[in-house]
């Protein structure tokens, strides 16, 4: 392989300024600050899968150990000091609860010797039960604030999850839809990283007013890299 195939074929992520800070968008659907040593992964929906199985829809119960095996990855990639889990870490109040040993016990391991906040989300308002941590309505740190739901009008430097961002492009005949982080430069919506969390186009009317259209990116989710895409370019579906 030629070194400039080779060097084509690399993971590249999106480095951005939000309030001043360098955030880095990765394409496994985290961010990272690199002065602030901090990784912020949003929308966990742990144990859905039972979730669901408590109410008699079933679904296959492998959600759990895929969500905590992707964010292995890129804890063991990054190695943050400190990590905030930006609200509905578990699909509901009792999901901490329910969570096997097992998983527990991998989940307090990528916790070690790190700060770990669980911001509060509408799915999981309380703290984890019998989990470390911090549990915070919201989070201050360097320039940026941090919540489960994005503020009804803009705020500088905001990181919020909740609505799940997807962005869909149409080239040549071809849909691609892919999760997406939503900013205008001033605030960040973040994808959802757990495995059986949906989507929610960004321009459907739960996004409007939340950003400056003119200034709008999708930071679409791709295998090997993140495509910035002018908010001109999306289509609705």
């Amino acid at each position: 392989m030629s070194s400039l195939a080779h060097k084509a074929r690399q993971p590249r992520d999106e480095a951005i300024l939000i309030a001043g800070e360098r955030v880095v968008c990765d394409r496994r659907g985290v961010l990272f600050a690199p002065e602030l040593e901090l990784l912020v992964v949003s929308d966990l929906h742990l144990e859905k899968g039972s979730s669901y199985a408590r109410r008699g829809a079933l679904l296959p119960p492998y959600d759990t150990a895929a969500t905590l095996q992707h964010l292995a990855a890129v804890i063991d990639h990054y190695r943050p000091r400190r990590v905030i889990s930006l609200g509905d870490s578990f699909h509901d109040g009792e999901g901490a609860a329910r969570l096997p040993e097992i998983f527990r016990q991998a989940l307090e391991a990528l916790m070690a010797g790190r700060d770990w906040f669980w911001v509060a989300g509408n799915h999981d308002p309380q703290a984890p039960a019998g989990l470390p941590g911090d549990t915070v309505s919201e989070i201050h740190v360097g320039g940026l604030s941090f919540r489960h739901e994005p503020s009804a009008t803009p705020v500088e430097g905001e990181i919020a999850g909740h609505l799940h961002p997807c962005a869909r492009i149409v080239q040549r005949g071809r849909s691609v839809r892919r999760r997406c982080f939503a900013s205008d430069g001033s605030r960040i919506i973040m994808p959802a990283f757990g495995a059986y969390t949906g989507s929610l186009n960004v321009l459907d009317r739960a996004y409007h007013g939340l950003f400056d259209w003119e200034k709008f990116r999708a930071y679409m989710l791709g295998s090997h890299r993140i495509f910035s895409i002018a908010g001109a370019m999306l289509h609705p579906g």
